[in-house]
């Protein structure tokens, strides 16, 4: 018997499987199919859209089709999967088993300020939020428990090598299930986690060791802790809600010690309130994963909103201040560098359309922004996003009564306005001249620049103005956007740096490049000084670390 599962890409409130990301519900979907003794083939949606392959699998017994995006995003590495696709792969393939899991296998949403659809297959079989126990259920007369963590262990290990199938490998990084559910026994309303896993429950420490080991094994260098609404919260079930920190030392101690050349290890989500609530054991919680992670890291906070009447409506466990509270925290700890990159940030998520929401609310959350960026806190990285209304929510239901319309014209003017002005002095701190970032993987090209970013969680888009970039290459930067940088290559040798490069660094110019160009070879850096003769060019170019070879 032949399988195939189609890749059309998930993305929830806990869980990420964009490329390079691959996610855990591929890898636990192949790991049950093939341990039930099927040979399973894999093809993301963007291979079959490129390769025309869609009539190519109506071959297979089984076309498992796994995707649907839950939070609003924007993606470089993939495009997720259209109902008009996955109806276009049934239809072919019309003689074989279909089945459908993730988001869509309950609903469709396309976009931020959009409300989800329902999705009517025929001869379609649903696969839940219980992926591994719902496929064993449908292929064996067992019925297992929900959320037995053995099978999912079983599935998680079996499943490994599928990852040498994703058109990225071994440029991939493995999302890595902690948990499922929410800690919080109320439900933010917008929030579709609850609806998926009702109750919060965390894996064994000893099966994600496992699993990472069986990855590493298999090429994989690069995961992200991922798959929890807050991953502080992790075996806080097992602790009557407490933080654990002897647990993350246990954990990430294990994952360096069994794989030593992990070059990312990154995380997502964590909630601001819990930080503040039980600060001392939070604290070390952050210092183990400082201490064992790779720098770039950010902690996602779901903010959504700092005006308090929207975060009381909508049932966000929330203040201003408590959220200005777990920034300084993570700040404290976690905005050590190396080579210039801090280790762990926060990252806020602000939210639009909610209920209770009114033009105040946006001035609210630019002031309260404006605060942290002058107060001299460092943040990753800020999303301004719709939100998307899905069935099962509290927001779903406000909808079918009063539908909160987000003034563009509005939305579009403050968020331009956060992106120069909070945005782009904050990338300026974050990432200042002269910070190098190791690896960054070409992805396009505009005109004379590639651009690229590194693997990692929130990874910055770099512009490299450079024609031939073959990856991965390290890179320095030497100028600012408000949502990505430009760099040139590293080492930065005066020898061999093309035209531009040079003029992509301020200050240079036409003139001064033209005459750097003029001058080579050089043989000692004081001939550069000599030709320039300009104090603060020439401490701009000690600042980018500029070599002579």
């Amino acid at each position: 018997m032949k399988a195939v599962i189609v890749d059309g890409y998930i993305d929830e409130p806990a869980a990420l499987g964009v490329p390079p990301y691959i996610s855990h519900y591929v890898r636990y979907a192949a790991g049950v199919l093939i341990n039930l003794g099927f040979f399973v083939d894999y093809f993301t949606i963007d291979q079959i859209r490129r390769d025309d392959l869609w009539k190519m699998l109506s071959q297979y017994d089984v076309v498992f089709v796994i995707g649907g995006v839950t939070v609003p995003g924007r993606y470089v590495g993939g495009t997720p999967i259209t109902l008009k696709e996955i109806e276009k792969i049934f239809e072919i393939c019309e003689r074989s088993e279909k089945l459908i899991a993730g988001p869509l296998a309950k609903f469709y949403v396309s976009k931020g300020g959009s409300k989800a659809s329902t999705i009517q297959l025929k001869d379609c079989k649903t696969i839940g939020s219980d992926l591994v126990g719902d496929l064993v259920r449908l292929f064996t007369n067992l019925s297992p428990s929900l959320n037995n963590w053995n099978l999912v262990k079983d599935a998680a290990l079996a499943g490994t090598e599928i990852i040498k199938k994703h058109p990225f490998y071994p440029r991939i990084i493995c999302e890595i299930e902690l948990s499922r559910g929410c800690e919080r026994l109320g439900h933010c309303s917008f929030c579709i986690e609850p609806v998926f896993y009702p109750t919060f429950t965390s894996r064994p420490v000893e099966h994600v060791v496992e699993e990472i080991v069986s990855l590493y094994k298999a090429g994989c260098k690069a995961f992200r802790l991922g798959r929890a609404a807050n991953v502080l919260a992790y075996y806080a079930d097992r602790n009557s809600g407490k933080p654990c920190p002897q647990v993350f030392e246990e954990l990430y101690s294990a994952i360096r010690n069994n794989c030593p050349e992990i070059e990312i290890l990154h995380h997502d989500n964590a909630n601001p309130s819990y930080i503040v609530r039980y600060e001392n054991e939070c604290a070390k919680i952050l210092e183990t994963i400082v201490k064992y992670n790779s720098p770039g890291d950010v902690l996602s906070f779901g903010v959504e909103s700092f005006d308090e009447k929207v975060l009381k409506m909508n049932n966000i466990g929330n203040s201003p201040e408590i959220v200005l509270r777990a920034v300084e925290i993570v700040n404290e700890i976690g905005s050590v560098r190396v080579e210039g990159v801090p280790k762990l940030l926060p990252g806020i998520n602000l939210l639009y359309g909610l209920i209770g929401e009114t033009k105040e609310t946006y001035e609210k959350n630019y002031q309260w922004l404006k605060r942290i960026l002058e107060k001299g806190l460092l943040l990753r990285r800020i999303n301004i996003r719709q939100v998307m209304v899905e069935p099962g929510t509290p927001l779903w239901n406000y909808y079918q009564k009063k539908k909160i319309k987000v003034d563009r014209k509005f939305f579009n003017f403050y968020k331009e306005k956060i992106r120069a002005e909070i945005d782009l002095p904050m990338f300026r701190k974050v990432f200042p001249v002269g910070t190098v970032l190791r690896k960054v993987y070409p992805e396009f090209k505009e005109g004379k620049v590639t651009f690229g970013r590194q693997l990692g969680t929130y990874p910055i888009l770099v512009g490299i103005p450079f024609e031939n970039v073959e990856g991965p290459i390290d890179v320095i930067i030497v100028d600012h956007g408000p949502r990505s940088v430009t760099a040139i290559r590293h080492p930065f040798d005066l020898n061999k740096v093309s035209y531009e490069e040079l003029l992509a660094i301020p200050k240079i110019g036409k003139a001064r490049a033209a005459r750097i160009l003029l001058s080579r070879p050089f043989k000692k850096f004081e001939e550069v000084e000599k030709i320039l003769d300009d104090k603060e060019v020439v401490e701009l170019l000690k600042n980018l670390k500029a070599v002579i070879s």
